[in-house]
């Protein structure tokens, strides 16, 4: 059900490039889970939505970030409300759903980004949170943020990659750093063909050699958890990352759609699950 606030594009965790609370996770934290992408689904929704006002975006989603904070907000900010509870009850800092607000007023106004640390500013409140969040849910500790950032981040990087051009189409937004594209002689117009100029390919190369090493930075986050099943979970994530890096790497983001394939998808989960079974966990695990 979706009221006067919501703007449901009709995307679901099955468009994600990354499994949504899979059955690898504790069967009891999956609701938990279900809850945090609802919300997250919710305000990013709200953010792209192409018919609202910046000034409108903004008031949603402060009234998101007011109802997770407060209890406030009524049945409009439902998602919010029930994400609320679940943090109180698991004991996860609202700041890892408040911090999705933050990046998604970005989105209303700010159509541009100068370079790699600019952009790495915006996924540090649209992508890492999402991490955190499981880390903080599952008791892991904060050792494991900066492996989880660089994983999220990286996971943000690929998907501003995927869809450079519809973005450009659809929101006049582009994630790609504007300087770079002029400096290699090309312009932001280079989003509007049918396949990337030389000058749009070395950005998006640029691109990727910055993600490949967030990849590299990511890479032990399986090793640090305590929790077999969450290990796998990261594992499974990490090597969609680095596959999809890998496609990027080779295709064009222009020319056609680039994601794995179920059979690829598949794998990589396969991959995760025994990469963590012939690896010990942490001696101070207690749990599944």
């Amino acid at each position: 059900m979706t009221n006067a606030v919501e703007t449901p594009s009709g995307k679901g965790s099955g468009d994600e490039n990354f499994p949504v609370g899979s059955f690898l996770l504790p069967a009891q934290l999956r609701p938990h889970v279900a809850r945090y992408y609802a919300f997250a689904r919710t305000i990013d929704d709200i953010a792209d939505n192409p018919d609202l006002a910046p000034e409108e975006k903004i008031r949603r989603l402060d009234g998101f970030a007011r109802a997770l904070e407060t209890g406030e907000g009524g049945p409009d900010y439902a998602k919010a409300l029930s994400l609320r509870a679940s943090m109180t009850e698991t004991g996860v800092p609202f700041r890892h759903g408040t911090d999705l607000t933050i990046a998604f007023k970005q989105d209303a106004v700010k159509l541009r980004y100068r370079d790699w640390d600019d952009l790495m500013g915006y996924c540090n409140n649209s992508a890492a949170p999402v991490g955190r969040y499981l880390v903080d849910l599952h008791g892991e500790g904060t050792r494991c943020y900066p492996a989880s950032d660089a994983l999220c981040n990286a996971l943000q990087v690929l998907n501003h990659l995927q869809d450079c051009q519809k973005d450009y189409r659809a929101l006049d937004r582009v994630y790609l750093p504007e300087p770079w594209l002029i400096e290699a002689g090309g312009a932001i117009a280079d989003l509007e063909g049918s396949r990337s100029t030389p000058a749009l390919r070395r950005v998006i190369d640029r691109c990727l050699e910055g993600t490949a090493e967030l990849v590299r930075q990511a890479r032990p986050l399986p090793d640090l958890f305590r929790s077999r099943r969450f290990a796998m979970e990261a594992a499974f994530i990490w090597r969609i990352a680095d596959r999809l890096l890998r496609e990027l790497q080779r295709r064009d983001p222009v020319a056609e759609r680039v994601q794995l394939t179920k059979g690829q998808f598949a794998a990589a989960g396969l991959w995760g699950v025994a990469l963590v079974l012939r690896t010990p966990r942490p001696r101070s695990f207690q749990g599944g």
